[in-house]
């Protein structure tokens, strides 16, 4: 809920900020008005005062230089620098459009010089401000604009720009071509000097080693690559007689380890060609199975079939253990065998060795020399190949620059825009003028609201006079402007403290802040509630008050002041009932000595009680002394502020001035305030028409009546309210 609350209020500030500001514009609408017809016209006076342009426009493309060569390169190499776009290529190209370079020969082909009467660093000059060169967005055409005076040579120089442009572009490329073409022919001479002085040292190597070279043969092998081959293949040999061995050595162990049971099983499955072990192993092993055989079918050991079959296995026997034993000679035979093989193999492998080493580095300054030798023969190759290719390529016609638009003669000026500096004029000038008018604002310490008053003064704002109000007791019927006053009237009765204090100046700080307009619509608006009132004209400098009733102002305040004349004497009624007026009389000399007087205190006392209410006029109090003399001598003290006029500080010493004499301020009046424009009071105007007195209403009359509050009297709570 609390949350709700405060979004609430801050909306309610926002709004109100903007209210502020909108009021700020309709109260400074003048200056505003002034800034932006001021400017308006002054864009208007610069735009008819320019010289009119007309513009012509060729648009071109620049096509990028494959003239820059590579030595090294080939018919099918790839492109080098020139030859493709690059980040800024059209940025250097706008550059180079516009230099002077390319600007000299428009101005020489034109005869830009004697054209324009101007010599001939000038004519660069306005050539230049004249040129603008941009990218057509989402291509590579570049548009060249040339803004003049006069539509002939806007038109003659665009077209101008694009071909000379063209033509140093031709000539450069040209002339960057030829020289590297040149350093190319230069390069290839020293490369063929090279190749024979390669040729030479190379034949002269293999007449040294005796190896036959043919350039047209030219093949991946090297010298020395048989030896190497024989090489390897004795040294694989050596190996696997090397295996062999160790096999044969294993073997042999294993044999003059075992028993003979165990040596019979083992010889039985070496396997060994030409070996009749095996076959012997297995005759006996089933002349065994056979005499099992026989004993499982309950012959016994002394019948005559197994006693055969047991001498039959012992002769078995005995032949198989000899045949292991030359099992055991023929393997030692073999093993003999290899280690002689193996010697021999370990000679012809040190006696390869030995040879492939010696060809090898008699064959290494032969391996050098034909690879420099082919090397530079290739490189010549490549660079001849490379210049013939390149001086075709020149010959073939190259258009550096495509012109896709010439430039056409200007109808209707380009410059100045009419509209759209009037419009910037018309946008600058209200932004101008509604800088102003805030910066004014800011500047502006004068009291613009009711919270300015209560803020600065710390007093309350008994009422808010609008603007334009005139003098009541003159217009025919209840104007609802009066209404203002009765509140003024309501709110004097409920803000003295004492009953009594019915003796009130009306100061205000300077001339013309409607001081005494006020204090006689007061006095008609109070004499019409029923108080006997009386007006005191004691502004002994300028008096006015007299001016409101074409009453003679010969005869008053300072003759009583100064002779013996009595009260009925200077004292006069006026149209209006209750309402009774005392002139000034004859200005003196030293007012403020005379309002300074016992006098004057005995005349306010003996006024306060024949009168309800006794409002005395008075001069600006920060103009002279008399003001302060009177703020000392009444019982209360109100201001008039006009709006909008008199700073703060001025107003603080306003309020000062009659404090420091011991007078008592009930309160400030608002004057001039225009209701209808200014926002923080346009509630006046429904106000006053809501409380307005109908035509047939009849007034309330009678001493007794204003002191009596009403239904329709505000409380002291409700001031806010209705302020």
């Amino acid at each position: 809920m609390q949350n709700d609350i405060d979004r609430q209020n801050a909306s309610s500030e926002a709004s109100l900020h903007a209210v502020d500001y909108w009021q700020v514009l309709k109260n400074r609408y003048g200056v505003i008005l002034l800034t932006f017809l001021l400017i308006f016209m002054t864009a208007a006076v610069i735009t008819y005062v320019l010289p009119k342009k007309y513009e012509s426009i060729s648009v071109v493309q620049v096509n990028p230089a494959v003239l820059e060569l590579d030595p090294l390169a080939g018919m099918t190499g790839p492109p080098t620098i020139g030859a493709y776009y690059t980040r800024s290529y059209m940025q250097n190209e706008f550059k180079a459009i516009e230099a002077e370079k390319t600007l000299q020969r428009v101005v020489d082909v034109l005869d830009l010089t004697n054209r324009w009467s101007t010599d001939r660093n000038t004519t660069l000059l306005l050539l230049k401000k004249v040129l603008k060169t941009e990218q057509i967005r989402g291509t590579d055409l570049i548009e060249i604009r040339i803004r003049h005076q006069k539509r002939e040579d806007a038109l003659a120089i665009a077209k101008q720009v694009a071909s000379a442009y063209q033509e140093r572009r031709k000539d450069e490329e040209l002339a960057r071509a030829n020289q590297a073409l040149d350093a190319l022919e230069t390069e290839v001479r020293s490369q063929e000097d090279l190749v024979e002085e390669k040729r030479k040292l190379f034949h002269t190597i293999v007449k040294a080693v005796g190896i036959p070279y043919i350039e047209e043969l030219r093949g991946s092998g090297q010298m020395g690559r048989g030896e190497e081959e024989i090489l390897r293949i004795a040294q694989m040999q050596l190996f696997e007689r090397e295996k062999e061995k160790r096999g044969l050595e294993i073997q042999i162990k294993t044999l003059l380890r075992l028993d003979s049971e165990d040596l019979r099983k083992y010889a039985a499955g070496l396997g060994l060609p030409d070996s009749v072990v095996p076959a012997m192993h297995n005759q006996f092993m089933a002349g065994k199975r056979s005499m099992a055989a026989m004993a499982a079918s309950g012959l016994g050991a002394k019948h005559p079939s197994i006693a055969m079959a047991k001498i039959s296995q012992d002769a078995l026997k005995v032949d198989l253990d000899q045949q292991v034993v030359v099992l055991q000679e023929v393997l030692q035979t073999q093993l003999n065998l290899v280690d002689s093989k193996l010697d021999k193999l370990s000679e012809v492998v040190e006696e390869r060795r030995f040879d492939a080493v010696d060809k090898a580095l008699q064959s290494q300054d032969y391996v050098e020399a034909k690879q420099d030798y082919e090397s530079a023969k290739g490189m010549l190759r490549t660079m001849k190949i490379t210049n013939s290719s390149k001086r075709i390529a020149l010959k073939i016609p190259k258009n550096p620059i495509t012109i896709h638009e010439e430039p056409k003669m200007g109808t209707d000026p380009v410059s100045p825009k009419v509209t759209l500096y009037l419009s910037l004029g018309a946008v600058v000038g209200l932004i101008f003028g509604i800088a102003i008018a805030f910066f004014l604002e800011y500047l502006d310490t004068s009291v613009k609201s009711l919270e300015d008053v209560e803020r600065y003064l710390q007093v309350p704002v008994l009422a808010v006079v609008p603007k334009d109000v005139g003098v009541l007791h003159k217009q025919s019927g209840m104007s609802p402007d009066a209404e203002a006053y009765r509140i003024l009237r309501t709110n004097i009765e409920f803000n003295r403290k004492n009953p009594e204090d019915n003796a009130i100046t009306i100061v205000s700080g300077g001339a013309g802040e409607g001081k005494s307009t006020t204090l006689v619509n007061l006095a008609y608006v109070c004499a019409q509630g029923g108080y006997t009132t009386l007006m005191i004209d004691a502004d002994l400098r300028r008096p006015r008050l007299h001016t409101f009733f074409d009453i003679n102002n010969s005869v008053g305040l300072t003759n009583y002041l100064t002779t013996d004349l009595m009260l009925e004497d200077v004292i006069l009624q006026t149209p209006v009932d209750n309402l009774y007026f005392l002139p000034s009389g004859i200005l003196p000399a030293d007012a403020a000595g005379i309002l300074n007087s016992r006098r004057m205190s005995v005349l306010i006392q003996d006024v306060k009680q024949r009168f309800d209410l006794i409002l005395v006029d008075s001069p600006p109090i920060l103009g002279v002394s008399d003001a302060s003399v009177l703020a000392s001598e009444v019982d209360l003290t109100m201001i008039v502020v006009q709006h909008r006029k008199l700073p703060r500080n001025m107003l603080l010493r306003v309020k000062h001035a009659v404090e420091n004499v011991g007078g008592q301020v009930i309160g400030v009046v608002l004057n001039n305030v225009d209701v209808r424009s200014d926002s923080q009071y346009q509630y006046y105007t429904s106000y006053y028409t809501y409380y307005a007195p109908s035509a047939d209403a009849e007034p309330v009359v009678g001493p007794s009546a204003p002191r009596i509050a009403t239904a329709a009297a505000p409380t002291p709570d409700d001031d806010d309210e209705l302020y």
